[in-house]
């Protein structure tokens, strides 16, 4: 009998509840003939999202922004890079065209620790734990990868079998790229009592199999483009018409010899280059054929990159670099700018969105931005990572600060800033997940900062000129005034913010900047589409928090099922209690009018 009929004849079992057919079918499913298998070890981070969910949450007094209102915006994540990522599955779901991380490569030298633990050599569990620990972080990855998205992953040999098999898995083993090695060291150590290893690899996987990487610019020796016989199409350099296992032909030199050999080009193609002046004979004609390359068309048409990355500058110089910033070796081993710029080129548009939720000492945003300089380009990048040992205020945020803003190195030289660029720094906070009003409540208030990075839309402003009572609703718009966002926490004040949006609405001047994005708290998931019926043209409704808790459910661990018949039970009483204190107080309905709507945080709602 196979998986589906097995399948089939579980669901045709009496006694048994759906949620139980649907466990049974998924643990026959996950059942493999061919794959990585590992021993499944739970995560403290994990086990604490069985009961709660994360919120991302503003520190603004470490906010650095920009005069420019066309800065690009980057974000700085505080926590665990777990519960990072099941934030920004609600924000970022499907918008990260870039993912690079350099994960810990679990050498068993302490530099991977699980559930707050080393893992060294010895643990016969090593790479089972390291496996479930990446296995959940790129399931996330996956999704929020754009559709030309693609993923690069820094990793050595201690884990890179088990990863790649990991990635085939998640990815598809035809969305596989390349495995470039990468030369990390320029300087040979004499550590190893065999081979010194001064090599890693970057394993590079995409979203869908149509995107392909764009060509970057060719390392060209411009000394080698000459111009002898002044070609009207400019410098040149020339390569071996012959190769090894061509077409065998013979071709005439200017001087009558007859070359017989195998050839790069069939007779048709080079018969063409010879007619247009493509082709010159060495020697004063009696050497064998050799065809013109351009400049001008090596530097138009760009290269592929090879797999082999020994130019590209080492971790050495990496350290160098954060040494010159922040005055002290803050942090071991960390990546140049120029292999993370390297790799932007590779796979970035100007406006692209990177994504290192691993983001140690910060290479990654200090990459994007250096390389928006250069290029005029306005790509977006979000790190994360936890704060063990001071690293993300102490360094990450602190070298980014510093590059933003200017720094003085150990020897007095002055760095300027890269001053065009925002970035805002966030920590994760918990909401219990069990729907109680209070919860629901708690859950729309605490996601109001992640609606502004949903949205991008930061700056805080009056609603139609009125100062609104920030317990009642809150109203942001984008750095340049073309995305708008109305958060509504009290149904009741729906009537007279429409009101408003009537008087803002009528010339129709405010359609021109897009619709208005208008989130109303809403228990039941209902948007209220008839209440804004009269400016339906001007706005978008989303109910909330509905949508940050169907992002979460494709993403958050399950409840265990005792606690969700608790659950069930808790808000079946609630739902209770609620019918009867609004009858009590039916004939004390109260509808808020529009001049009530004003910057009152004492009457304020708690």
């Amino acid at each position: 009998m196979n998986k589906y009929e097995l399948a089939k004849k579980i669901n045709e079992l009496e006694g048994l509840t759906n949620d139980e057919k649907s466990e049974l079918i998924k643990l026959l499913r996950s059942q493999k003939k061919y794959g990585l298998v590992w021993e499944d070890k739970p995560e403290d981070a994990e086990q604490r999202m069985v009961n709660e969910q994360p919120v991302l949450v503003e520190v603004p007094e470490r906010a650095i922004l920009s005069d420019d209102a066309e800065a690009p915006n980057h974000i700085l994540i505080e926590g665990d890079n777990l519960e990072a990522l099941t934030a920004l599955s609600y924000t970022h779901a499907g918008k990260i065209d870039v993912i690079y991380i350099d994960p810990p490569y679990n050498t068993g030298n302490k530099d991977f620790s699980y559930n707050d633990t080393f893992i060294d050599r010895e643990n016969g569990y090593r790479h089972s734990m390291w496996l479930s620990f990446m296995d959940k972080r790129l399931e996330i990855s996956k999704n929020l990868l754009s559709s030309r998205g693609t993923i690069f992953i820094s990793i050595d040999d201690n884990e890179l079998s088990q990863l790649k098999l990991l990635c085939d898995e998640i990815f598809g083993e035809r969305n596989f790229i390349a495995c470039p090695v990468r030369r990390r060291r320029k300087s040979q150590a004499n550590l190893s009592k065999n081979i010194s290893t001064i090599h890693e690899y970057v394993l590079i996987y995409r979203k869908n199999i149509e995107h392909e990487l764009n060509k970057v610019e060719a390392n060209l020796d411009l000394d080698s483009f000459k111009n002898p016989d002044n070609d009207p199409r400019g410098p040149y350099t020339t390569m071996p018409c012959t190769n090894r296992g061509g077409t065998k032909y013979s071709v005439v030199t200017p001087t009558g010899n007859v070359i017989e050999d195998e050839w790069r080009f069939k007779k048709q193609t080079y018969d063409q280059l010879f007619e247009d002046n493509r082709i010159v004979f060495p020697r004063g004609g009696k050497g064998k054929p050799r065809y013109k390359l351009f400049l001008s068309e090596k530097q138009r048409g760009g290269v592929i990159p090879n797999s082999w990355w020994d130019e590209l500058e080492s971790n050495q110089e990496g350290a160098a670099l954060l040494k010159q910033i922040l005055g002290e070796d803050a942090f071991s081993n960390p990546k140049p700018v120029g292999l993370i710029t390297f790799i932007e080129k590779l796979s970035t548009l100007k406006d692209s969105t990177i994504l290192d939720f691993f983001a140690g000492s910060g290479t990654t945003l200090h990459a994007t931005m250096q390389l928006n300089a250069e290029d005029g380009g306005h790509r977006r990048c979000i790190l994360a990572t936890n704060n063990e040992n001071g690293i993300c205020e102490n360094v990450t945020y602190e070298r980014n600060r510093r590059v933003i803003q200017g720094y003085i190195t150990p020897k007095g030289e002055k760095v300027p800033g890269l001053t065009r660029n925002n970035l805002r720094y966030y920590k994760t906070k918990f909401v219990p997940r069990d729907k109680s009003p209070k919860n629901l409540r708690n859950l729309m208030a605490l996601s109001t900062d992640m609606l502004c990075i949903h949205n991008d839309t930061y700056i805080e402003k009056p609603f139609v000129d009125k100062n609104i009572n920030n317990k009642i609703a809150r109203y942001f718009e984008s750095n340049d005034g073309s995305k708008r966002m109305l958060v509504i926490y009290r149904a009741e004040a729906i009537q007279a913010l429409v009101e408003l949006m009537k008087q803002e609405f009528k010339n129709g001047e405010s359609k021109e900047n897009g619709k208005l994005m208008v989130y109303v708290f809403s228990p039941n998931g209902y948007a209220y589409d008839d209440e804004f019926e009269d400016v339906a043209d001007y706005v978008s409704l989303c109910a909330m928090p509905d949508a940050v808790l169907n992002a979460y459910r494709r993403v958050l661990p399950k409840k265990r099922q005792a606690q969700l018949l608790d659950d069930i039970a808790e808000e079946t009483d609630s739902e209770a209690r609620t019918v009867e204190e609004s009858d009590l107080f039916q004939s004390q309905t109260y509808t808020m009018a529009a001049s009530e709507i004003k910057d009152n945080r004492e009457g304020g709602d708690e």
